[in-house]
């Protein structure tokens, strides 16, 4: 026998023992087709439980317009789906043609089964009616309800992006920043040129001088809180003894309005420069002097303080007057109190007082009566 030759191939013995041909391998086309009608009976099925789960639903909640009952066969139309509502979201239709179980829809998404049913809103045709509350367009002369300031509410006709741009503009425009700050530049006319009162420099704050007029730059601010700090309108009120119309006056002294840091909705702060306050408190126009302020503070400090003594003796002296009343009363009510002032007792050479015109004691403040015969002063109780 000769090995180095050619050899045949083992035969396959499972099929040729079993006398079945062997199967030749399934073309891509085939496959294809194998899947699609694995869908298509898988799509059957579902449908049919869902109409089944539906029918059980109808036959639970009216037994007698359905016709049948539990065990009972059930009729063709019952289990039909000819008859599916417009409002069965079903995952074989698509655009409002129904596919009848034969197609699918390309995405293959079927709707959740608490969501079969919905109501479907036209929003196109439905009016905002803003929750009930009157708004400007119901009201136009209404100045409540036009409150805000022109130009802070967003126009209809622009985005949310271009209206926070819009603002940031705003923003830096009222501050004259970034490319709103104003030009410096050396080779303009000197006399023209806005340098810094305390040392010359350019660069000086044009929110401070466009407000207060005030040329300082800020590291002149810094170097001198003495002059150039802000004061709240409080301080102002308080250790200058300014009016409120006085300080509402932005031409008797401007102020720099800036958002309360206690609570956003509370009114905003009105800030002052120090040297322009101290200015007008110690003008003529005003107090005069720093002596005269201070005199007119200590002033206003002594009338305060009398008030508080004066109400606190007015009600020590009525607190008085309530206590030996009441003791009074009680005394004659149990009957060891006597007669009253002035009463004839029936013994001979009893004196008889006569009581004059209650007069105010100026160091007490209590009412002293006087008798006419023996000059004898009692205090009189008021009932």
């Amino acid at each position: 026998m000769n090995t180095d030759g050619p050899s045949t191939p083992p035969h396959d013995t499972h099929f040729a023992n079993s006398g079945v041909p062997r199967r030749p391998p399934l073309t891509p086309e085939q496959i294809r087709k194998i899947e699609t009608n694995r869908l298509k009976a898988k799509a059957i099925r579902d449908q049919r439980e869902a109409d089944a789960r539906n029918a059980g639903e109808h036959r639970t909640l009216d037994r007698t317009a359905s016709g049948f009952t539990a065990g009972q066969k059930r009729t063709y139309s019952s289990i039909s789906t000819a008859n599916t509502p417009a409002t069965l979201r079903d995952g074989r239709r698509n655009n409002g043609v129904d596919f009848g179980g034969s197609a699918r829809p390309r995405d293959g998404i079927r709707p959740a089964q608490k969501f079969t049913k919905y109501v479907e809103y036209d929003f196109s045709k439905m009016t905002d009616t803003k929750g009930g509350f009157l708004t400007a367009e119901d009201d136009p002369h209404n100045k409540a309800l036009h409150a805000s300031k022109p130009g802070e509410e967003k126009p209809a006709h622009m985005t949310l992006k271009e209206w926070e741009r819009h603002q940031l503009m705003r923003s830096l425009r009222d501050q004259k920043a970034g490319p709103f700050e104003p030009g410096l530049s050396v080779l303009k006319d000197q006399k023209a040129q806005k340098v810094c009162y305390e040392c010359g420099s350019l660069e000086i704050d044009w929110k401070w001088e466009d407000v207060f007029g005030c040329r300082v730059c800020n590291t002149c601010k810094e170097k001198r809180p003495e002059k150039y700090s802000l004061l709240t309108k409080t301080e102002a009120r308080e250790d200058y003894l300014l009016t409120d119309p006085e300080l509402k006056d932005e031409e008797l002294l401007p102020h720099l309005e800036r958002p309360n840091p206690h609570k956003a909705t509370w009114n905003n702060m009105m800030l002052y420069l120090r040297y322009q306050v101290e200015e007008y408190a110690f003008s003529s126009k005003k107090w005069g002097s720093p002596e005269a302020l201070d005199a007119q503070f200590a002033k206003r400090e002594s009338e305060k303080k009398k008030r508080k003594e004066d109400k606190f003796r007015t009600k020590l002296h009525e607190l008085k007057k309530r206590t030996r009343v009441e003791a009074y009363r009680r005394n004659r009510a149990v009957g060891g109190g006597g007669g009253d002032f002035g009463d004839d007792l029936g013994q001979r050479g009893k004196h008889v007082h006569r009581w004059g015109r209650a007069i105010d004691d100026p160091e007490t403040g209590m009412g002293v009566k006087t008798c006419v015969d023996c000059g004898m002063e009692v205090e009189e109780l008021e009932f």
